[in-house]
Order: structure tokens, then sequence, then C-alpha cells
């Protein structure tokens, strides 16, 4: 990343048109070039991609998300356009294009190459979200009889297009994927054995129409650089490779806090939405927090008597509710986590269940006698004391064990346990809070009064 000072006086150069900005800009990497792009205002923009060549454009719109690629390119000519797509992979292109209008996609398509058309036009027709609409067909592959000689050959005349060269995959002369091999490898072989000889066979390949957070997984699972496309009859169709699989991984999580925090995520969020956007995306769960809000001041109206005859009872709801969706959250969180990332299965679900609760009993021990200790010293009032400290040691068991178990309920469902989100928990966990702390206080008021009166009738006797 650059200095601040840096893109500041970079800017500077550009748009006074110097031709030192324009030397240091061949020599950037696209990363940097891309930061800088984001300082410069939509009116600038322009001016500053003319300073720079198609291929390098091209790899600076990589490096940026496909809508913000699409709104620059908008402020060039057609076949500066073309030129651009000309240079960049096919699974980037891919992406701008299902960024753009239909219309638009398909009169930029037309314009390029035919072999480039045929090929975007088959890749276009895969669903976006599964390994298909990921995956790149600038890739090496080589064939099982050759010699190593002759993949050499082949690896030096194609791999100046592929995304990636370090694995060549071995293919049959039907193109079914037969093994896969490494670069390394491939040099260090003998040049007269047959690839077939050398070849790793056990290849970890996906199908097509796999979800791509799947093959995201697998890819970080068995810490791959790219990933073979195969369809249903073992054809090598392309490649996803671990750039990629990250990106999905990324948009995955932000999707999961999205949810988790209430959010929907149907559309983009932050600066580009409307009032309304961004309104609706949250409504939903803000209207059922609400309906779960009066179920709890319900149960507080249904305890009014108790609130009236130890108003202090009162002061200490908030903390009680606050303390619960606190740990309830925390609880959901790890859980949302263990599912997504397959970490949590059969084999430790109920270890998992039994920790979170025996956690949150241990918080809630901790935290009641403190705060146990903090009502008494306040209010001089032993049962109340003892009333808030067991209604806080019980809330945080629960809400340890309700904020695993709504995600895995969910997950049983087969409904994204993401969507079982921090309110609707915090709402849950905040009206058994209540039921525990009231429930409690009744009746250790009942008890503490049936031993008052016992006392006093012992005191009159003697």
């Amino acid at each position: 990343m650059l200095p601040k000072k840096d893109i500041v006086l970079l800017k500077h150069l550009v748009l006074n048109k110097s031709e030192e900005a324009q030397k240091i800009l061949a020599n950037l990497h696209p990363a940097d070039i891309a930061e800088i792009l984001d300082e410069i205002k939509n009116g600038n923009k322009k001016q500053f991609l003319q300073m720079l060549s198609s291929s390098k454009i091209a790899e600076v719109l990589e490096e940026l998300d496909p809508s913000e690629s699409v709104e620059i390119l908008e402020e060039l000519p057609e076949e500066e356009i073309v030129k651009i797509l000309e240079n960049m992979s096919v699974d980037e292109i891919i992406d701008l294009f299902q960024e753009m209008p239909t219309t638009q996609a398909e009169h930029l398509l037309a314009k390029l190459p035919k072999e480039d058309y045929e090929e975007l036009k088959e890749l276009l027709k895969m669903a976006e979200d599964t390994a298909g609409g990921l995956m790149t067909t600038d890739y090496v592959y080589i064939f099982a009889d050759e010699t190593v000689n002759q993949a050499i050959e082949d690896a030096r005349k194609f791999g100046q297009e592929a995304e990636t060269i370090y694995y060549l995959y071995v293919v049959d002369n039907k193109k079914h994927l037969q093994g896969v091999l490494s670069l390394r490898e491939l040099i260090a072989a003998p040049r007269d054995k047959k690839i077939k000889d050398i070849m790793h066979t056990n290849v970890i390949s996906v199908k097509v129409d796999d979800d791509q957070e799947e093959v995201a997984k697998i890819i970080s699972r068995y810490g791959l650089l790219a990933v073979p496309v195969v369809d249903d009859n073992n054809r090598l169709l392309g490649i996803v490779t671990v750039d990629d699989a990250m990106e999905v991984l990324e948009a995955e999580n932000t999707e999961d806090i999205h949810k988790m925090a209430g959010i929907t995520t149907e559309e983009d969020v932050l600066l580009n939405s409307s009032v309304w956007e961004a309104s609706k995306r949250r409504i939903f769960w803000l209207i059922v927090c609400l309906f779960g809000d009066m179920i709890s001041g319900k149960v507080i109206d249904g305890y009014s008597s108790v609130i009236q005859s130890v108003v202090a009872v009162a002061f200490f709801i908030p903390v009680l509710m606050a303390t619960g969706g606190n740990i309830g959250t925390q609880s959901l969180a790890l859980t949302v986590r263990g599912i997504a990332t397959e970490e949590l299965n059969k084999k430790n679900l109920f270890k998992f269940i039994l920790g979170e609760t025996l956690a949150g009993l241990q918080l809630g021990i901790i935290c009641g006698a403190i705060i146990s200790l903090v009502a008494y010293t306040w209010q001089q009032d032993i049962k109340l004391s003892a009333a808030v400290g067991l209604a806080m040691c019980f809330s945080l068991t629960v809400a340890s064990l309700v904020g695993v178990l709504i995600p895995l309920l969910f997950n049983l469902m087969s409904i994204d346990p993401a969507v079982a989100s921090g309110p609707f928990i915090t709402t849950v966990v905040d009206i058994i809070t209540l039921l525990i702390y009231f429930t409690l206080s009744v009746n250790l008021i009942e008890i503490f009064n049936v031993q008052n009166s016992i006392v006093q009738q012992i005191g009159v006797i003697v």
C-alpha cells in the first residue's frame, strides 16, 4: 500500500499531465494504481486512464470490484473498452459482463475475436454462483502420452496466456482429466519419460455445477493454488484459482455478518444505496424483534405487582437483558463459524454444546456473584441480591445454550444458520431472562416473607 503522501503527489502529477507520472505509473503495481484511481473524482478518471496502456488498465481493473470496473469503463470509448477486454482473463471478463446490462454485454461480446466470443458465450450461460461461473479457461493442459520434453514445449507455448502455470493438468485425447503435475516436477523429470508415468492420478477436482462456496472451501482445505473443473463425464472445462476462491469466501463471510446483524444482502449496500434500499433490508428482523420486545413488555406487565412491592427489582432489568444478549450472540457467532468452516460436525457436536453451556454457567457464576454483591451494597436487600445473582447465573447459562441450539436447528432445517441473527437471539434471550428473573424474585420474596412470618410467630410465642 502506497503512503498517503505518495498517492496525493501522484494524483497531482496525473491531473497536471506530467510525463513523470506516466513513467511512474508504468512501473507501479496494478493494486497501487487502483488505489490512486479510487482517490480521483469521476470527471478526471478518463484523463488518468489515458496515461495507461490497454494492458495496464486491464490489470488495474482486475484489482477492483466488477461494479467499480464497469463504472470506469463507461467513461471510455468502445474501441478502447474492446482492447482492454482482450487483455483481461476470461473469468474477469465474465465478472464484468455479469455486472453490465444484458444489451451492453452482448454488444461488447460481439466485438471480441471469434474464438473469445464462442468461449465467453458458453461460460455466460453458467450460473454465476457455481464453479462454472467462477472458473477460467486460461490454463495449461498436457497429454498423458506425451514425453516430458514435449510437455515442456507445450507449457512454454501456452503458458503465457494462462492465469497460472504452477499446475499442469493431464488429459487424454478427448480431454478427460487423467492426472496432475506441478511445473517443478515436470522440469525435474527425465526428458524421455512419459507424462503418464510421473503424473499424480489422485486429482482433487470439482463439478461444473458445484456451489462456489464449496469450491472455495475445497481449495482452502487442501491448500491448493487452483482446482480443475470437470463435467459429469470428467472432461476438463477450466480451473478455479485461489485468488477467485478467496474473493468468494470474503463475499460469503460478509454476507453472513450482514445476516447476523439482521441485514439482508440481496443488493450492494453502503454508499450506493438509497434511503429506502438501506431500510428495507433491515425491516424484517426489526419487525420480528419489535414483536419479541412486546412479549418482553408483556412479561414485565405480568409481574408488575412484584415491581410495585419492590421497586428496586426494575433497576437490574437492563443489565440482565444486555449481558444475556451479549453471551447469546457470542455463542451464535462461534456456532455459525463452526458450521461454515465444517469444524462443527456430528462427532464433536455434543461436546461443543456441553462446552458452551458450561462456559455460560461459569460466566454466569462469576457475573452473578459480582452483580449480587453490587445489588446488596446498593439496596441493602438480601432477597433482591439473591434474585439478581441467581437470575444472572441461570440466564447466561440458558443464553449460551440458546445461542448454540438456534443456528443448529436452522442448519438442520436446511436454512442458512446466519439467518439466526444477533437481533433474533437477543430478543429470545431477553424474554427468557425476564421470566427467570421475575420467577426467582417472586419465589424468593415469598420464601423470605414466610421466614419472617415464622420468626415473628416464634417471637410472639416466646
